[in-house]
């Protein structure tokens, strides 16, 4: 339970940086996540629209995007370090956020348009 409360505590300071409204990602909830995540590739784009039944609305990838039906798999939030450890902490941001990362690179913004999709 540790390791929740301290990804939590986490995320909302990130949220606070940015001015952003904190929305928890259970663990038990699921992100649409690339294959390319885990195969550690970069930059990784993060977006998230509004949650529906058992997602967070979170659609994670790396390098570029692609539109093919299998580019996303589900994943629990709950092994997404697994795949990158870098990702947990943007997690916490509200529908209609996004984030591009690399491994000295950090760029957090909100998206009005997300929340229409």
């Amino acid at each position: 339970m540790v390791k929740q409360e301290s990804a939590t505590h986490v995320q909302k300071q990130l949220c606070e940086k940015y001015h952003a409204d904190y929305v928890p990602s259970e663990p038990h909830l699921k992100v649409g996540i690339a294959w390319n995540v885990k195969e550690k590739r970069e930059p990784i784009h993060g977006m998230r629209i509004q949650p529906e039944g058992d997602t967070t609305g979170w659609y994670i990838w790396a390098e570029e995007y692609s539109a093919a039906d299998d580019f996303f798999v589900p994943l629990h939030v709950a092994h997404i370090d697994e795949w990158d450890a870098k990702i947990s902490q943007y997690l916490g941001l509200a529908p209609g956020w996004r984030f591009l990362i690399a491994e000295d690179y950090e760029d957090v913004w909100f998206d009005e348009g997300l929340l229409n999709r």
